[in-house]
């Protein structure tokens, strides 16, 4: 990977990491619940384990089974799929809850991965993904499963690791600092711009293809 597929991965994994509906606000309020800095910080690895499986089997699946004639076809439809979804999201109002706060570690990796996917973490990487080099060159055959899914897996990686260390600074500063009152003074609706950058990526996959 390169340097800037590195940056980009790094900037997709911090925009993810400051929206409260990744995990967040769901870590500050459980510090704020048992009143503990220590609770705050023991739930943000569980939660950044469910978001590294959510992106990782996207992004393993997208690198593992291109090749370079498929490259094309698998643009157009991450690219429709990416559009679709954040129209999906931008019209939506359902919002996804959970019944608790108190919760085991699974469970918060869990929750999280089903937040991840349904907000389509995954498809974000996906436009990052497609634009790298196809391993293989120009042979147009597949490139073997478990070689092919290492780029994948490890854009995921640097992803989390971005997003799990914006999510700290955020919920230290909220939990520490801010309090949870400044989201009903300052606080944008993220979920829409979510939204809205689901559909210009796709938009941009399309037009590459």
């Amino acid at each position: 990977m390169t340097l800037g597929t590195l940056a980009t991965l790094a900037a997709l994994g911090a925009f993810h990491g400051l929206n409260p509906a990744m995990g967040w606000l769901f870590a500050v309020a459980r510090g704020l619940q048992e009143r503990s800095r220590a609770a705050l910080l023991r739930a943000l690895p569980p939660i950044a384990a469910g978001h590294l499986a959510s992106v990782a089997i996207v992004a393993a699946l997208v690198t593992a089974t291109r090749s370079v004639t498929a490259s094309t076809a698998l643009a157009v439809v991450g690219g429709v799929l990416l559009v679709g979804f954040g129209l999906w999201r931008l019209l939506s109002e359902r919002h996804f809850r959970w019944a608790g706060m108190r919760l085991s570690a699974a469970q918060l990796a869990g929750w999280s991965f089903l937040m991840s996917s349904a907000h389509g973490a995954g498809l974000m990487l996906l436009p990052v993904l497609v634009a790298e080099p196809v391993p293989g060159g120009h042979s147009g055959h597949l490139a073997a499963a478990p070689v092919g899914a290492l780029p994948g897996l490890a854009a995921a990686g640097v992803h989390t690791v971005a997003m799990l260390g914006t999510a700290l600074v955020v919920a230290v500063l909220v939990y520490q600092v801010l309090g949870v009152g400044v989201l009903r003074r300052a606080w944008f609706n993220v979920d829409r711009l979510w939204a809205g950058v689901l559909v210009a990526a796709g938009l941009v996959t399309l037009i590459r293809a």
